[in-house]
């Protein structure tokens, strides 16, 4: 069992930042990717972005330039920093990473619980 507990979010302007976290436990061995994903009101899940177990990142179009992704590899932690934050951009956020529990084990996917991020205008 491996479990992801994200943290971080709440209500903020336009303009204003935050950073959201995502702590993974359990038995593991190697995070490979991490990644964010969003989904607002009636919307479809959308990925954000990821992060390579070699530590390059990709963005979706309409974060980059503004939200980062950071890795604490050592902590088993990913972090979203959320600069510029605009009102299109409330959503309930979601952490996921591809995880392998030791050397020869096929990567399961796992999820966090979702945060809320509430941007106003």
């Amino acid at each position: 069992q491996v479990q992801l507990v994200e943290s971080g979010g709440g209500l903020v302007q336009a303009g204003e930042s935050l950073t959201l976290s995502c702590a993974a436990s359990g038995r593991i061995f190697l995070i490979d990717v991490w990644a964010w994903y969003r989904q607002a009101p009636g919307n479809q899940r959308e990925l954000v972005g990821t992060s390579t177990s070699g530590g390059n990142t990709d963005y979706v179009d309409s974060v980059k330039g503004r939200f980062t992704i950071f890795r604490d590899n050592a902590k088993k932690t990913v972090y979203l920093q959320m600069n510029s934050l605009k009102p299109e951009d409330t959503a309930v956020y979601y952490c996921a990473a591809d995880v392998s529990s030791r050397p020869g084990v096929l990567l399961s996917t796992y999820w966090g619980q979702g945060t809320q991020v509430t941007v106003s205008s």
